[in-house]
């Protein structure tokens, strides 16, 4: 496949981590829209279920079913992914994009926040790999696409536990990818930088027009997904072209 092809997911299924809005719901619509079957994870079912209704106006409504999971809970991570088996019949792809994140100095910061900033960013992100890759391997191969982000590398007063659990989680796909790279499982993890998105409670409106847009890191998904086989491109910087001076 040429790099500029659009790549045909059909006959793939995914499932996309904290799929219901923001980055998961944008790159759910664009791996729908390229023929995949699309399993959203998430924790609340209205959510979910609203998500459901949105995205089925974009693909046959049979492409898409929710499951609702604490990634926290390996449990509940092991539910989901033999969920996504069990209705379409496999699993070819795991996008992990559920993430929190709560923004307060050190000596501010409850340990109760420290502990699940880091049990869903990175404990959660083990769990669903640990669960999915015998079932990757049963299919002969597919992608692990983790979402991480720039604070990962550029830490910063206040995000000391969610710049932690991006770090550790990029240091976690190095790994992985090592690992899976010869079962043609291909591991790679996305480092988007400002986002307009509702994530921690931020709602931007007018004069973010600078930041990026959920599809775009989206289309970064879908492009690694396009790469031929001989190449792997386990590490993607994305960052808005002209941020704010």
């Amino acid at each position: 496949m040429a790099m500029d092809d659009t790549p045909q997911l059909h006959g793939r299924v995914a499932l996309v981590t904290g799929g219901s809005r923001g980055i998961g719901f944008a790159i759910a619509s664009a791996l729908l829209a390229r023929g995949a079957s699309v399993m959203i994870g998430g924790l609340r079912q209205e959510n979910l279920d609203a998500a459901r209704a949105r995205l089925s106006e974009l693909a046959d409504e049979a492409a898409v079913e929710t499951f609702a999971a604490n990634v926290r809970s390996h449990r509940d991570v092991q539910r989901m992914i033999e969920g996504t088996v069990d209705r379409f019949g496999g699993l070819d792809i795991l996008v992990n994009n559920a993430a929190v994140g709560f923004f307060r100095e050190v000596a501010d910061q409850p340990a109760e926040e420290w502990i699940e900033t880091v049990e869903t960013n990175l404990n959660g992100v083990f769990y669903c790999c640990r669960a999915a890759i015998p079932h990757l391997r049963r299919r002969g191969g597919g992608w692990i696409i983790n979402v991480s982000s720039l604070a990962a590398k550029n830490p910063f007063a206040g995000g000391a536990a969610y710049s932690a659990s991006k770090a550790a989680l990029n240091a976690f796909s190095e790994a992985l990818m090592q690992e899976l790279r010869y079962d043609d499982i291909r591991v790679s993890y996305v480092m988007p930088g400002s986002v307009r998105t509702e994530f921690a409670g931020h709602h931007d409106g007018a004069g973010t027009e600078w930041k990026l847009a959920p599809e775009d890191v989206a289309q970064v998904v879908v492009d690694l997904i396009g790469h031929d086989r001989r190449s792997l491109p386990s590490r993607v910087e994305l960052r808005p072209s002209k941020p704010r001076k």
